[in-house]
């Protein structure tokens, strides 16, 4: 009686021992949050590009 005790005893305390899986865990992938720059910015550019033309056009 007391071997069988002893060896419930033994295997309760190894199947707790190795209670994790040996598969690979699950890593998500960080969220990228790309900021979005404002509407203006777009049609800046242009706008100077236009200016310094109609300022070379007038000069002449």
């Amino acid at each position: 009686m007391k071997k069988l005790v002893l060896a419930a005893a033994l295997t309760a305390a190894a199947s707790t021992a190795f209670a994790g899986s040996v598969a690979e865990p699950i890593i998500e992938a960080p969220v990228i949050i790309e900021e979005a720059g404002s509407s203006s910015s777009g049609i800046l550019m242009p706008l100077v590009l236009l200016a310094l033309v109609a300022a070379a056009v007038s000069s002449d």
